[in-house]
């Protein structure tokens, strides 16, 4: 069953690169000004091109994905939960695997039982029919004690292009919250964890990114980040 999960072969389980970058404000604005109109936004956004993402995030007892970030372990790999729009209609398991400097996102649909169950730190029904990918976070979570840890929630304006299988994000209000147990509900208590005008760029494609869409985003100054969200949100959102 492992092999099934991370078959490189299979379409699904393609890795990608992946590349962050702190922006400011007016960087993220102006990057936006070029991007629209030149490639589309993401079919599931807003109309205003916009959607909001709450993710909450898994680690064990040792706290070992975040330290393996921090020390830049490869390959690595976090489980998270993730919604859209405070909305429990649409309720993701997700799995993110890192792997020389590529990364991969595995996914499966949960119900509303099923995450409030894992919310809890508590197994959901699980059973050969189970997902693979649902299995294989209810054996860390008897092996390893796997346990929900913190909530990450940002705006997101998505770009997609076709060719390279590119998508551009510009990820702005950056916070985390410990209210594990508010995860579907609408409003939370949340604490920024970027400094104040800081925001992340994210680049992600397939094989190749296409010239003119590499030099839209090229900005003198810009830094670029190996730290995860997750991360961040651990070490400066408690």
């Amino acid at each position: 069953m492992q092999k099934k999960i991370f078959d490189p072969s299979l379409p699904e389980n393609r890795y990608r690169h992946e590349f962050k970058y702190i922006c400011s404000y007016a960087q993220l604005r102006v990057i936006e000004a070029r991007l629209n109109g030149l490639i589309a936004h993401d079919s599931h956004a807003g109309p205003d091109g916009v959607y909001n993402i709450r993710s909450l995030y898994f680690d064990d007892y040792q706290d070992r994905c975040m330290q393996e970030n921090e020390a830049g372990t490869d390959p690595r790999e976090k489980f998270r939960i993730r919604i859209y729009n405070h909305s429990p209609e649409r309720i993701s398991l997700e799995l993110k695997r890192k792997e020389r400097g590529k990364t991969q996102k595995l996914q499966c649909p949960l119900t509303e039982e099923q995450c409030r169950a894992l919310m809890a730190g508590e197994l959901p029904e699980i059973s050969k029919d189970s997902p693979p990918l649902l299995r294989k976070l209810g054996l860390e979570m008897r092996t390893r004690l796997m346990r929900p840890k913190v909530i990450v929630e940002y705006k997101r304006t998505p770009y997609v292009y076709p060719l390279g299988n590119v998508r551009i994000t510009l990820d702005e209000n950056i916070s985390s919250s410990g209210r594990i147990d508010l995860f579907l509900t609408d409003q939370i208590p949340l604490r920024p964890i970027m400094p104040m005008g800081q925001h992340i760029l994210e680049v992600k494609y397939d094989e190749y990114l296409p010239d003119y869409i590499y030099r839209t985003v090229q900005l003198e100054n810009l830094q670029q980040t190996a730290y995860s969200k997750y991360y961040l949100c651990r070490r400066y959102g408690i």
